[in-house]
């Protein structure tokens, strides 16, 4: 078993019916449910309804098509399946925003359209081997992100204080151009240090990053407000940063800010 679908309360029963699929080839859409007398039978013990699609590769589901779905992935395509519920048709869509966003796969209004969204992996391109950076990558990595740590400096970046981690050891805007930012990507910036951070933002916002974070006081920020404008960044360019980087919840140390980018960082991810 890869994954859940439920925290656990129907993972014994889809399973049942996955096996079954693998025999006859056949798709199966899943509804479970609960009521009180059924809590901690097949339902939610929790309340609440459930809707799972199967599909047995090899049979409703064609290695073609999981062949397409995987070179999207490596490609950093999003993509939407897209299968009728009530026939045989399923096709490829890259029209359901607030899904990519969101990572939601799931039933259309209609109640026959079923959307199963495969988005990109998530990265974080974190600048700077600081402390925050020690905190920050662990919590980032357990979310799901692909990280890549930037410093040109060997005693910030070095492999003995990042277990683990990509490493690039490259200027900055340089070495943000070649990882390619899109759309799945967050850039935070840590060094404090203009000659580092400025170069980093510059290519971020000339890119489709869906966060940019640079840590700094409201003080720091506006020199950097100035420097961004003295190189042609328009207002609404600018905009796109979040700094002080962070949710404001009072942290101090760097665990504690850490936790805080982290959150802003989701809050923008699943919020927009």
């Amino acid at each position: 078993m890869e994954g859940s679908v439920s925290g656990g309360c129907v993972e014994g029963a889809v399973i049942v019916e996955a096996l079954e699929a693998t025999e006859d080839g056949q798709a199966r859409l899943l509804d479970y449910g609960v009521s009180d007398d059924e809590a901690f039978a097949v339902g939610l013990a929790c309340g609440g309804k459930i809707r799972v699609m199967v599909e047995p590769v090899g049979g409703a589901l064609p290695l073609d098509v999981l062949d397409a779905l995987v070179a999207a992935r490596e490609e950093r395509r999003a993509v939407a399946y897209v299968a009728d519920l009530e026939g045989a048709a399923r096709h490829f869509s890259t029209d359901y925003a607030d899904r990519f966003r969101l990572d939601r796969s799931g039933v259309e209004p209609d109640g026959r359209t079923f959307v199963a969204v495969h988005n990109p992996p998530l990265r974080m391109v974190v600048v700077g081997g600081v402390h925050i950076a020690q905190h920050l990558i662990p919590m980032a990595q357990a979310c799901g992100y692909d990280v890549l740590l930037v410093d040109p400096r060997p005693a910030f970046g070095s492999p003995e204080r990042f277990k683990d981690v990509a490493i690039a050891d490259d200027w900055p805007d340089e070495a943000l151009a070649r990882a390619g930012l899109d759309g799945r990507t967050a850039v935070v910036t840590l060094t404090h240090d203009p000659k580092l951070d400025d170069p980093a933002i510059r290519t971020a916002l000339t890119s489709d990053v869906f966060y940019l974070g640079c840590l700094g006081s409201t003080r720091t920020h506006a020199k950097r407000i100035d420097r961004l404008q003295d190189s042609g960044f328009a207002a609404t360019d600018i905009a796109r940063i979040h700094a002080p980087v962070g949710l404001d919840i009072g942290g101090r140390a760097p665990a504690e800010i850490a936790v805080s980018i982290m959150a802003e960082v989701t809050q923008r991810l699943r919020k927009g």
